[in-house]
């Protein structure tokens, strides 16, 4: 299961024991590293909204989400404001996994949260999405 939030629920220990969350996804470049416990699994992928970010560490976090996702593992996805690299990188990792394309994925995730997707960001994303997509198919034989 998927929840997308920003920094904020990424901290709150209580929050994240309420929600049986097993793994948090921090991909806020400008947030101090969150302290959580023991239980928790914690990745940090510091991503900034400009675009300016290194491919694979875009990779490499959309890859993260995906393996948590398969693995069943009830996943925060959270930035700074959970409005921008957080519905787009879960969008990212969930269109590989389904089949669906980057735009309908992250229209389905926006559709009822509030959002302010960076358009510079979404732009260095879909390129790599694209070419993980195409990795995707060729490992499975298609």
């Amino acid at each position: 299961m998927l929840f997308i939030g920003d920094a904020i629920n990424a901290r709150d220990l209580r929050q994240l024991y309420d929600h049986d969350i097993a793994a948090v996804v921090d991909l806020a470049a400008n947030e101090e590293p969150a302290h959580l416990g023991r239980d928790h699994i914690y990745c940090r992928f510091p991503l900034h909204d400009d675009g300016s970010n290194c491919p694979q560490l875009i990779r490499i976090s959309i890859d993260c989400v995906r393996s948590l996702l398969l693995s069943d593992a009830r996943t925060l996805v959270a930035c700074s404001a959970g409005m921008s690299r957080s519905p787009v990188v879960a969008s990212a990792a969930i269109s590989l996994i389904s089949g669906v394309s980057l735009d309908d994925s992250l229209a389905a995730i926006v559709l009822s949260a509030p959002h302010d997707v960076s358009p510079a960001f979404l732009s260095s994303v879909a390129p790599i999405h694209a070419a993980m997509l195409i990795s995707t198919a060729a490992q499975n034989g298609g």
